[in-house]
């Protein structure tokens, strides 16, 4: 079988990334893009207070501001944390820790999710959110690289100078700030970014991955070939292996060493031509061709 060479330099490391960060050289990445902790108390977190979990965070993002390049982004996927059932949404306490350090907002993504908690008591959770941040008004985003299909691709004017010409991109649409799942009926596709749960062709032993075409939107959009792209809460390696597929450096830490090592194993899988992940915008599973879907008589 055919190896593929890795051009792009990477490095995965284990550590605790508040301990790490200090190391690095100041303004080196272009994009940081992470999911951290949601203090929900999994085996590589210590559940503590909101507070106490927030003065935490707070330490790491300082770092982070610091090792951003002044044309970078900040790239936050983040949900919910539950106490009591009460709903304590991360993204709206996290927003006031990166604005008190300068930075400015430009989406509030929301990411919708066809599987996710279940509740009793309230609505079942299906999204999160990915905020992001740019630490200056100058900075990379390359809308055609992540264009999606249009609705109405063959739409024209009807009237005016442009009367008869197309009216939309040929490239595709903006794919917008909602990451949904969207019923293409024309062609009876559904397509957007699925998360990551049993039956997912990504799936690992960690519990909370994120795929790997959810950071490829962001790193497509966000950075150059050969920027540098890090990731202070690695998990088993989507954003290392989101940069080697599209030819940018990538630095990242983990705190567990076995998640590392399933990461390491992705990405020789990789080189080797043999790991197994969604192309980007690959329709979605039509669950309403399944026989699971059909009401017993």
């Amino acid at each position: 079988m055919k190896i593929k060479k890795l051009n792009p330099e990477y490095k995965y490391i284990v550590g605790d990334s508040l301990i790490k960060l200090p190391k690095i050289e100041d303004g080196k990445f272009k994009l940081i893009i992470t999911s951290p902790p949601y203090n929900l108390g999994k085996e590589y977190e210590t559940k503590t207070s909101i507070e106490n979990y927030l003065f935490d965070q707070n330490k790491i993002i300082q770092e982070l501001i610091r090792v951003l390049h002044p044309e970078g982004s900040i790239c936050w996927q983040v949900g919910n944390y539950i106490k009591k059932g009460e709903v304590f949404p991360l993204d709206v306490f996290y927003y006031n820790l990166f604005k008190k350090q300068g930075l400015k907002l430009r989406n509030r993504i929301i990411w919708q999710f066809g599987h996710g908690l279940h509740s009793s008591k309230r609505f079942s959770g299906r999204y999160e959110t990915i905020l992001w941040f740019t630490k200056t008004d100058n900075y990379t985003f390359n809308l055609d690289s992540i264009r999606v299909p249009s609705k109405y691709p063959g739409k024209k004017h009807f009237k005016g100078p442009k009367k008869g010409e197309y009216s939309g991109n040929p490239k595709g649409k903006n794919p917008s700030d909602i990451w949904e799942i969207v019923l293409n009926d024309w062609e009876n596709e559904i397509w957007d970014i699925p998360n990551v749960k049993a039956n997912h062709v990504e799936k690992t032993d960690h519990p909370c991955q994120y795929p790997i075409e959810l950071v490829e939107r962001c790193l497509l959009a966000l950075t150059n070939e050969k920027d540098w792209v890090l990731d202070p809460y690695a998990g088993v390696g989507s954003t290392v292996l989101a940069s080697l597929k599209n030819n940018r450096n990538v630095f990242a830490i983990e705190r567990e060493k076995k998640y590392k090592d399933i990461g390491v194993k992705r990405v020789k899988d990789f080189e080797n031509g043999i790991l197994k992940f969604r192309p980007l915008e690959k329709p979605i599973y039509d669950h309403t061709q399944s026989n699971l879907s059909k009401m017993p008589n």
